[in-house]
């Protein structure tokens, strides 16, 4: 034993008389050399496009379990409330700063704005010489779209954010960058600036397809204006009241440019969530999801954002996450071809395939919502049952359309999890539209707002024959006469029905709620009746007799715990957590 600590003593005194730099100078494997990158722009901007689906089922960048498991629209789904962390969004009342996929969000939209940073200084000390003058501001521009986008996703969330820009980058000062220098207004006008530069540099079309263009960023405007005009975000400063008439004409201002541009409506509702339509004229901003097929690579770029979304049973690895509530399907019913907006949640009411009755729906339900005894997206092959339900005591029958392909494509990513290649909407055509009827609306002009949203419904009542042909019996909808838009308040009403009808299940109804100051008002009367769902005799959803959502509280999401004591002091928290 003694001979052996000598032999350790003698080795350990070579190793302290070998030159350092025997050690520094061997280059690390699989690691990119940061100098040698820089220099290269083009490929720093594509390395900051990566990050847009560089997502996962706990880090989802389109926000599903904070727009929609948090709102009315969906219950969380999966195996029980215990699985994953998402459940506390459901209910509201028990929700904290410690879930890890608070920290797991917060963490990967930092880690794309600093992909973003580093490519906006590569781009401005290599980019004339590399790329020439034009294609450098270009590429600027592309980039702090980028920015601006991870940004609203962030201020969007937690709103108490540090702004972390390329000069701090270059500053190395980010752990000195506190989360309260700046106003949420403040906050909103730099990512506004951002988009600005886009909006003014970047062409309407691009040579290349998935790039960021003009008319992303002018809906991007006007989407942050909209936020902004109609107050701070908390409840008690937020709604009718609080409406900002300029950042209203914004809107109105910014989506001029969508309409003269060469996007519109898809002829058909159902063809927006085939794969096959993925980058049609329906769609300003999406991010870019491939099959290996299609693209030459071992694994694709699936889309793992929602790779828990799919229905039970139908797929290997369907997890049954995201799934709609009964209130959402009730909000469908049609009387005479109208939303009924007072009593469509006073019964229980469900159709049934082949067994049409006086209760008639709008067709979009059949393109958003997968219900027992109807085939699931259009395929009779695979008509879904009640056996699609993983947990039918706790999160009921219902399962979502929109994010998955159609069954009998396929699948490509099934070992050990499954995903799919659908691009995931960030922006798409009449979501837009939509903004900018809310902005007519609030600034007088219901007219054209009334044209929009029968526009919209008139798609709706044309997207019958070619896809959900099985349920023509069952629909009915109507255009708005011009008695629902001689006031505000009615048209209101249309136009906010109108975006939970178009939009349901696309991630962003709480955030709507909370925009328009009536989350609390809606979201508690939603738990009071939906904890008595029951569908053909099995209750579920009980588990609601435990939510409530506080105003002054619950409007934005807590800073994550772990970023409140890496740096303790730096941070400071949002109010009532």
């Amino acid at each position: 034993m003694k001979k052996i600590f000598q032999y350790i003593l003698v080795v350990a005194a070579c190793l302290s008389a070998t030159s350092c730099n025997d050690f520094i100078e061997v280059e690390p494997e699989g690691v990119i050399n940061e100098e040698l990158a820089m220099k290269n722009p083009e490929k720093m901007v594509t390395s900051a496009y990566a990050m847009l689906g560089d997502c996962w089922y706990s880090y989802p960048f389109n926000l599903w379990p904070y727009g929609d498991v948090a709102s009315d629209d969906c219950l969380k789904g999966g195996s029980g409330t215990t699985d994953t962390g998402y459940h506390p969004m459901e209910i509201w009342s028990t929700l904290t700063s410690t879930p890890g996929e608070f920290d797991e969000l917060w963490y990967r939209l930092y880690c794309a704005i600093s992909r973003c940073n580093r490519a906006l200084v590569s781009v401005a000390e290599y980019g004339e010489e590399k790329l020439g003058a034009e294609k450098a501001r270009q590429r600027n521009a592309e980039v702090r779209f980028l920015r601006a986008h991870f940004y609203f996703k962030l201020i969007t969330m937690f709103r108490q954010i540090p702004w972390i820009d390329e000069q701090v980058y270059k500053s190395n000062t980010q752990e000195q960058t506190r989360n309260d220098e700046f106003t949420y207004e403040q906050l909103f006008q730099k990512i506004i600036n951002d988009f600005k530069v886009a909006y003014d540099v970047l062409p309407a079309n691009q040579a290349d397809g998935g790039r960021v263009n003009k008319i992303a960023a002018a809906s991007y405007l006007a989407k942050c204006y909209l936020t902004l005009a109609w107050g701070d975000g908390y409840e008690a400063t937020n709604g009718v009241a609080h409406i900002n008439q300029e950042y209203m004409q914004k809107v109105v201002e910014y989506t001029n440019d969508v309409v003269s541009s060469q996007y519109d409506y898809l002829e058909d509702f159902g063809d927006i969530f085939l794969p096959e339509y993925k980058n049609s004229k329906e769609s300003i901003f999406a991010v870019q999801c491939s099959d290996y097929k299609d693209d030459n690579t071992t694994f694709g770029r699936a889309n793992w954002s929602n790779m828990l979304n799919g229905c039970w049973g139908m797929w290997s690895c369907g997890w049954d996450f995201h799934k709609p509530s009964q209130n959402l399907v009730s909000a469908f019913k049609t009387k005479n071809g109208l939303p009924d907006f007072d009593n469509y949640d006073k019964t229980i009411d469900y159709p049934v395939n082949g067994a049409p009755t006086t209760q008639k729906w709008d067709p979009r339900l059949f393109h958003t919502v997968g219900m027992p005894t109807f085939p699931y997206k259009y395929e009779e092959a695979y008509t879904m049952t009640k056996g699609n339900s993983r947990t039918p005591n706790t999160y009921g029958y219902y399962t979502s359309l929109k994010e998955v392909p159609q069954r009998s494509k396929g699948e490509t990513y099934n070992s050990p999890w499954q995903a799919f290649d659908m691009n995931d909407y960030v922006l798409r055509y009449s979501d837009v539209m939509l903004m900018r009827a809310e902005a007519l609306i609030e600034t007088g002009q219901l007219a054209e707002a009334r044209t929009i949203i029968n526009d919209i419904r008139q798609r709706a009542k044309n997207s019958v024959a070619k896809h959900i042909q099985y349920a023509a019996d069952q629909c009915e909808i109507a255009l708005y006469p011009t008695t629902y838009f001689n006031d505000k308040e009615t048209a209101r009403k249309c136009l906010q029905w109108e975006r939970r009808l178009e939009l349901a299940m696309e991630n962003g109804r709480y955030f709507d709620l909370r925009r328009w100051g009536i989350a609390s008002k809606t979201l508690n009367a939603y738990f009071e009746t939906e904890q008595h769902d029951v569908y053909d005799g099995q209750t579920y959803a009980q588990y609601l007799k435990d939510a409530h959502y506080t105003a002054g509280k619950n409007e934005f999401y807590p800073v994550p715990y772990n970023q409140l004591y890496y740096v303790p002091g730096l941070y400071s928290q949002n109010k009532g957590y």
